[in-house]
């Protein structure tokens, strides 16, 4: 377990498709097919109060991290693993300066180097993010597995559904992307995870802002990964493309836009939401993803998993998160 003392990494950064999706995609925003989570979302009304936040309080003081573990682009104990910060400790006051911690406007912010510690030898890149933990710190529950600390697809078989923690849920956010990279590969530049649902092995869904160098607005757009198969992509504005021109009705460094992504019934709905501006709802059928199998669990991500491993050593992305929910 890692504590404040124990840490410092401030030189870690200079900074201080080929299957259509679900078969109501070009209806996606026809609101007989959405859950009612989506379909009460007010247009252009971001999600979450941001009156409440406290510059001077740490992260937890202003967010429920209890159900959260953080995890780190730093390997302090040279296990040659990205580094974990768990529940507890999380959610009694964590901070480090300049990777996790409190803006001056009360948000929380995460920020991620370009090359650092992964979680494991097959991981490419390095994240600043939370994970789903639905134990809330009790460490008699697994981490990993069909346990109380996960969630499953409403399909998956009863004794499966008995053992979870949850079936199936929503995860909403408000965060404004403050940085993406600037070096490197071309075909990584600008690119951050910004949320996602992580299964057994694959992601039912990432999803992704990218904003090019030469660009003023970001596309923000997903990938489903069938379970063990390939990835399935979905555009909400833009597109993932490397060369793609300055998306018209894309979202600009430091705006603030939320998004919500839900399974229900195997679907796979996801919102974007930008002040003022009609929200943006698609969804995909997960039917044959194989995610309700009986040794698949999931568990959502929010932060910033930074999509490029090279380029300058003091390249970074970073976001800074106003509202995080995770609901069952």
């Amino acid at each position: 377990m890692l504590s404040l003392r124990s840490i410092c990494c401030s030189s870690l950064i200079g900074l201080a498709v080929s299957a259509a999706p679900f078969s109501y995609a070009n209806q996606a925003n026809n609101q007989s097919y959405m859950p009612e989570s989506h379909r009460t979302l007010a247009d252009g009304v971001l999600l979450g109060n941001f009156d409440s936040l406290d510059p001077t309080k740490k992260p937890s003081e202003n967010f429920d991290l209890l159900d959260w573990t953080l995890t780190l682009p730093t390997d302090l104990n040279k296990d040659k693993k990205a580094d974990i910060i768990y529940e507890r400790p999380l959610s009694g006051g964590f901070e480090l300066k300049p990777l996790f911690y409190t803006a001056d406007d009360g948000g929380m912010v995460f920020a991620c180097p370009n090359v650092g510690a992964k979680t494991s030898k097959n991981t490419k890149y390095a994240r600043t993010e939370l994970r789903e933990m639905l134990r809330r710190g009790n460490t008699r529950i697994k981490t990993q597995g069909i346990t109380e600390n996960n969630w499953v697809f409403d399909a998956a078989h009863g004794s499966v559904k008995r053992k979870a923690g949850a079936i199936e849920g929503s995860l909403e956010a408000t965060l404004a992307v403050n940085r993406v990279s600037t070096t490197g590969d071309e075909k990584k530049l600008g690119r951050v995870i910004i949320g996602q649902i992580h299964a057994t092995d694959d992601e039912p869904i990432r999803l992704y802002y990218r904003k090019l160098p030469n660009n003023s607005k970001g596309s923000v757009y997903f990938a489903h990964e069938i379970n063990g198969g390939d990835d399935e992509w979905v555009n909400l504005i833009g597109t993932r493309s490397h060369t793609l021109a300055n998306p018209e009705d894309g979202i600009e460094l430091n705006e603030k836009f939320s998004y919500k992504i839900t399974v229900e019934n195997n679907i796979l709905f996801v919102t974007l939401i930008r002040q003022g501006k009609p929200n943006i709802t698609k969804s995909f059928d997960m039917s044959d993803s194989g995610y309700h199998k009986n040794n698949q669990y999931m568990y959502f991500k929010a932060g910033v998993y930074n999509q490029n491993n090279g380029g300058e050593p003091k390249d970074y992305v970073q976001a800074t998160f106003y509202h995080l929910d995770n609901q069952h």
